[in-house]
């Protein structure tokens, strides 16, 4: 006897790099923070409105576009001491499980950076979703987390006299999403 599935209610969503922004902050010297950016980001979203469990992202960001406003901190940070962008051009982010509800979940993942990946959990909330003037619609997300770069042999750094060191091993992440509904 043949079973009644359930129609699919996954949708798809693709990430809108130009409404979209990918944010990294570290400590310097252990006194200020400084800020950075992800410019060349891509990705989906698979949302499923009747089991939120079941929804999915995958993010490609092109590590060669990180600006951090100063071209010598960021040719540093795209060399071997860093991210060797030239070996490693992409991280990339990938669900694997989705916790809580429409409005504010944890999104638990694995981040691969340099060829290593490592599971990391992003506060996320839903900002709501819109039509556009041209009559596509459109969802928008902000997501924050933090992980430790030396999980992923970011290791690089420097004594200082006074104690501690040049650059923080946290780093804390903010994502400002806009994506458009597909199909």
């Amino acid at each position: 006897m043949a079973t009644a599935t359930a129609p699919e209610t996954r949708t798809s969503w693709k990430i809108d790099p130009t409404h979209t922004s990918v944010e990294f902050s570290a400590k310097h010297l252990m006194i200020t923070t400084v800020r950075g950016r992800i410019a060349d980001v891509e990705g989906t979203i698979f949302t499923d409105e009747s089991n939120p469990s079941n929804s999915s992202v995958e993010v490609v960001l092109q590590a060669a576009s990180l600006d951090t406003r100063n071209e010598q901190r960021d040719q540093h940070l795209r060399s071997a001491d860093f991210l060797e962008v030239e070996k490693y051009p992409e991280i990339t982010f990938r669900s694997t499980r989705i916790e809580g509800t429409k409005e504010r979940f944890k999104l638990v993942g694995d981040l691969t950076i340099c060829g290593t990946a490592k599971e990391i959990v992003l506060d996320v909330t839903f900002e709501g979703e819109a039509k556009d003037p041209w009559g596509g619609e459109r969802a928008g997300f902000t997501a924050t987390g933090k992980f430790d770069r030396g999980d992923f042999g970011l290791t690089w750094n420097q004594a200082l006299e006074t104690g501690g060191v040049v650059v923080s091993n946290e780093i804390k992440i903010l994502v400002e999403v806009q994506a458009t509904k597909q199909g």
